[in-house]
């Protein structure tokens, strides 16, 4: 009987990993063939490289490019610092209201960020910040699922390495950066993958905030590059989204391991 299951939940499981990787698998198809051959799967079908040139000169994709990597590295550096120093504060230090403190870092997780485009929009068009790397990065800089994975880490933390950093005369700075960050190390990464994976893929509010090239990332540069209006030449928009994902794809399979180790270490579920 324990066999069984195990067959059926093997087999399920490919079934939905091949799911999964359809949209995928035929993205890479309908790229390396020509329009003709998008919806015909001939197994002797001629392959072409053209559609990633017409794709990669029909849309400025090294700029999106260069302003995905900008924006999201912006985002999880702004992240990382303030992250750490509230899941610090949250963590070790005391003072009156902390519970409060922790239970409205909680209550942001309920929040769906979409309800607040607006005033974020208002606030940053006061700031004149519309259409730059600040006005898409700032909204997200805050991360409460980041800070609640770091205090819980931090509370793991055994408070005598802190003692002993203070009376060999370590600042608070320096215990946070030289004690409770390298033991946070696997949280960091854990973290990391997951706001690099969103905030890459991020469309809705970088769509509203930015106006030109010069901010725009892949994914706004996608939805206008496969626009109706522009022409649908599904062999193009295929070669078009390999060109965006494909840094992240490339990072995933060197680095698989590296990343599977790290979830399990930081206990994410």
């Amino acid at each position: 009987m324990n066999r069984i299951l195990s067959i059926i939940s093997t087999s399920l499981a490919w079934a939905l990993g091949i799911l999964w990787l359809f949209p995928l698998l035929y993205a890479i198809w309908a790229s390396i063939h020509p329009s003709e051959f998008v919806t015909r799967f001939e197994l002797f079908a001629p392959l072409t490289l053209d559609n990633f040139r017409e794709a990669w000169n029909q849309a400025p994709f090294l700029r999106y490019m260069i302003n995905t990597v900008a924006i999201t590295m912006l985002i999880l550096g702004g992240q990382l610092i303030l992250c750490t120093l509230a899941a610090y504060a949250l963590a070790r230090m005391e003072f009156k209201g902390r519970s409060l403190v922790f239970a409205l870092v909680l209550m942001q997780l309920m929040v769906v960020p979409e309800i607040l485009i607006v005033e974020n929009y208002q606030t940053l068009a006061g700031l004149k910040l519309i259409d730059t790397y600040w006005g898409v990065a700032l909204p997200y800089f805050a991360s409460a699922f980041g800070i609640f994975l770091l205090r819980q880490t931090f509370k793991t933390v055994p408070e005598d390495l802190e003692n002993a950093a203070r009376v060999e005369g370590c600042s608070l700075l320096g215990t946070i950066w030289h004690i409770y960050v390298p033991l946070a190390k696997p949280t960091y990464l854990a973290f990391s993958l997951v706001s690099i994976s969103y905030h890459w893929n991020n469309f809705l509010w970088p769509l509203v905030v930015t106006n030109t090239e010069k901010s725009r990332p892949l994914t706004v540069g996608m939805s206008i590059f496969g626009a109706p209006e522009s022409g649908v030449d599904w062999a193009v928009i295929s070669a078009g989204t390999l060109i965006s994902v494909g840094p992240l794809l490339i990072v995933f399979i060197l680095f698989q391991r590296q990343f599977v180790q790290s979830f399990m270490q930081a206990g994410i579920k």
